[in-house]
């Protein structure tokens, strides 16, 4: 499908997190290409942060040098402090090398599209942005408006006969919401194993067997969300772990 949308408006899409533009949810290139710089992104903050963390933290004391003997009078050695901190600034600058080196790559295309199928797990990707007003999965706003958020196990996978359309049983392994504690009414709970109805090109190449992380909006039947493969499904665990407290002060509005 031809599109006018490029690697460049993905990219910065990603970055801003604003709203997909009008008609890139039907471009599937374009989708690909925004979620692969979604999964960079990730990865260049978890950099960042470490960064942060080595600049922030003062250096270790450096250790009281000895008394020079009496004579010959000799100067005191230099202190160990500064030796350290030119080290820790040496590490420092080829981290925010490697970082910014990595920034090039993407800003460059290198990571772009489903054609690098090799970062990704189960030849699937996740689509971040739900089809709800562009508000990405697994924040605050996202999971407070949300029905159902869970991983489970592709249990089956089975083509509709004559379409491109997939019949998905997953069996629920994990869920994050909606949370009900074990003293709460059996009935709160969502069903163990869930059937969703996708077309193939929502997840292409998913298998029975694959691990799955979905997010299915509030008076939605089906998922806005898929996440397939577990170094996708890692990305965004974290994500919504992180955010369900606060998600539990918000209302859906």
């Amino acid at each position: 499908m031809s599109t006018e949308h490029d690697g460049a408006d993905a990219l910065m899409t990603a970055i801003t997190g604003e709203p997909l533009p009008p008609g890139a949810r039907e471009d599937a290139a374009f989708l690909a290409e925004h979620r692969a710089a979604e999964a960079d992104l990730a990865v260049l903050r978890e950099q960042l942060g470490l960064i942060g963390h080595a600049l922030a933290e003062p250096p270790p004391a450096a250790p009281a040098p000895e008394p020079a003997p009496a004579l010959p009078v000799r100067p005191s050695p230099r202190p160990r402090r500064r030796a350290f901190s030119l080290a820790l600034g040496g590490l420092v600058v080829a981290a925010a090398a490697s970082v910014m080196a990595g920034m090039g790559w993407l800003m460059s295309g290198g990571g772009t599209g489903a054609a690098d199928s090799s970062s990704l797990d189960a030849g699937s990707s996740a689509e971040k942005q739900s089809d709800a007003g562009g508000v990405a999965f697994g924040s605050a706003r996202y999971l407070a408006c949300s029905r159902l958020v869970a991983e489970g196990e592709a249990t089956a996978v089975e083509r509709l006969p004559g379409t491109t359309t997939l019949r998905i049983t997953l069996s629920l392994t994990r869920v994050y919401l909606p949370e009900v504690p074990e003293e709460d009414a059996k009935g709160s709970k969502p069903d163990e194993e869930q059937v969703f109805v996708v077309d193939e090109n929502v997840v292409p190449g998913i298998r029975a067997g694959d691990p799955v992380l979905v997010g299915v909006p509030r008076g939605a039947d089906q998922p806005d969300f898929w996440a397939v493969g577990e170094r996708q499904i890692a990305l965004e665990r974290a994500m919504v772990t992180a955010s369900l407290p606060e998600a539990r002060e918000l209302t859906c509005g």
